[in-house]
């Protein structure tokens, strides 16, 4: 019966995750909430080291779903023409979309190095209720006046190739502020690619294409440390680890789908409005002590 009920604890958590981690309005604050009402450490042998771990690893199931959705947008090495389906790829795109994922790479770098670097001090520092709300309501506040900016602006780009590599790596620069949790690595660079005039869909875009590496990254630093440190790790905990993580994966493909549809009838004001709305709650139950995180 435990057991039964750890399962539907971290399904609950793969769907949040599959949520939260493509819309733009934070993971990590959702995750605060979720992890004090269901008081989800204690079901895993490994206790806190575990959770931590599987808070990262869990995200793979989500990467696994940008790389399905975007799969021949992604692939080099073949598939079908990106202008006539009926053909396969010419040359000239295979090589468009090895200069595109350079320029991921490019634009990964910043956040890469000084994540590699701090990552550890940054989430000691920072990863507490009070900054993550804070975090959600500026960020939530920021989205609202863009999009109000924007109104008045014209977009230049429009097509993910057409990211030049000094935008990718400016787009990169600003992912680093989603170092600092309840930012919402999705929602910074979103904000940042609209900052450089990149329209809705290719700021989306860009922003799954980036997660790949960086997630990946992310989990394989994690994991590390985690087996570093770990004695053994129980078979238990790895078969709810890969729950979460299929449930996220799941839900992911039908989010990514969900949003690519969204944003070319609809702004972004609307999950600033719910950002901010989130970040009160969670002030409000830090202060009255139902949170203690």
């Amino acid at each position: 019966m435990n057991q039964l009920l750890n399962i539907c604890k971290i399904v609950l958590f793969g769907i949040v995750e599959g949520i939260t981690e493509w819309l733009p309005i934070s993971s990590t604050g959702h995750m605060i909430i979720l992890e004090e009402v269901l008081d989800v450490q204690k079901i895993f042998v490994g206790g806190k080291a575990f959770w931590d771990f599987f808070l990262v690893a869990i995200q793979l199931g989500a990467i696994l779903a940008v790389m399905v959705c975007f799969f021949n947008t992604l692939n080099p090495l073949w598939g079908k023409s990106l202008r006539n389906n009926l053909n396969p790829k010419t040359k000239e795109e295979k090589k468009a979309i090895w200069i595109l994922w350079a320029k991921v790479l490019v634009a990964c770098l910043p956040a890469g190095i000084i994540g590699l670097l701090f990552d550890d001090w940054l989430d000691s520092l920072f990863y507490n209720s009070i900054t993550v709300s804070i975090s959600l309501i500026l960020y939530g506040i920021l989205f609202i006046l863009m999009e109000s900016w924007n109104k008045k602006r014209s977009f230049k780009i429009t097509n993910t190739h057409e990211i030049s590599f000094k935008t990718a790596f400016f787009i990169g620069c600003i992912q680093l502020l989603a170092l600092i949790p309840g930012t919402s690595r999705s929602g910074v660079t979103i904000l940042g690619a609209m900052l450089l005039l990149c329209n809705r869909s290719v700021s989306c875009e860009f922003s799954f294409f980036l997660s790949i590496p960086v997630m990946f990254g992310a989990s394989l630093l994690k994991g590390i440390k985690y087996i570093m440190l770990a004695e053994s790790i129980a078979s238990s905990d790895i078969f709810l680890l890969l729950v979460g993580a299929l449930v996220a994966f799941a839900v992911s493909l039908l989010i990514i789908k969900f949003l690519m549809k969204y944003i070319k009838k609809h702004d972004f004001k609307a999950f600033g409005v719910y950002r901010i709305v989130l970040g009160i709650l969670l002030i409000i139950l830090f202060f009255t002590k139902v949170i203690s995180f």
